[in-house]
């Protein structure tokens, strides 16, 4: 079983030291030349910070953010899972899985990023600004930039194993699993943004300390009540999640 995650937009801050970008040891290297259009150009436009900010949807005060963009290609890097913050990253918790558990989240974590298209827990990167909603001059709109690059490479790697989808509405637009199955987090029948997200990590979590594999949507859910959740079959390729405390 895959699972996707979206990517965090604050990132950690730059590690002081460690290897360059080598787009050549990122995860599925067959969208290496689909990388390489979107980071040239990114960093082209950072050059130019007026301009990166409209483009970038970034204020005054996030100039910096632009200036580090300029930088990617000779910045240092850090784990996937280290450089995306946030509150599902901090529910996941990677850094304190165990080895075996670490070892799963290698196998089936895939991150999705307007940048990379998609990148493994431990694949080397700097921390970037570049969302999935952007437009750049010469690629244009990224999810369709990244729609036509991830389908082949995504349909082959997951084939027809079970896909939990967990990414936000803006990322699910990249590729569109085969046998996908979503999760939405509700409390008291409605869904709260930020523990929302908390509970995600945090089922993520679970599923990767129990070294559950689920094959089917049915076998999903029974495998969530096990861990303790309250589980409804909203509709097909989607489960509900009720959570009692926030």
């Amino acid at each position: 079983m895959l699972i996707l995650l979206p990517p965090s937009e604050g990132k950690a801050d730059a590690p002081r030291r460690g290897k360059p970008l080598d787009l050549q040891g990122l995860s599925l290297p067959r969208l290496n030349d689909a990388r390489r259009a979107v980071l040239d150009e990114l960093v082209k436009l950072s050059a130019e910070p007026e301009s990166a900010l409209a483009t970038l949807g970034l204020t005054g005060g996030q100039t910096a953010e632009v200036e580090r963009n300029a930088r990617l290609e000779r910045a240092a890097t850090a784990p996937a899972g280290k450089v995306y913050t946030g509150v599902l990253y901090d529910a996941l918790g990677l850094a304190t899985l165990d080895a075996a558990a670490r070892r799963r989240a290698g196998r089936q974590l895939l991150i999705f990023s307007g940048l990379w298209g998609v990148v493994g827990v431990g694949d080397r990167i700097p921390p970037y600004r570049c969302s999935i909603g952007v437009r750049l001059p010469a690629a244009g709109a990224l999810t369709q930039h990244w729609r036509r690059a991830l389908g082949p490479v995504l349909d082959e790697v997951a084939g027809d194993d079970l896909v939990l989808d967990l990414r936000s509405s803006a990322y699910a637009g990249m590729w569109t699993p085969r046998n996908g199955q979503s999760v939405r987090v509700l409390h008291g029948g409605k869904v709260v943004s930020h523990f929302n997200k908390a509970t995600k990590g945090r089922i993520v979590r679970a599923l990767l300390e129990s070294g559950a594999r689920p094959r089917t949507p049915v076998k999903l859910s029974e495998t969530l009540r096990e861990l303790g959740y309250r589980v409804e079959e909203a509709q097909s390729g989607q489960l509900d999640i009720h959570v009692e405390q926030l």
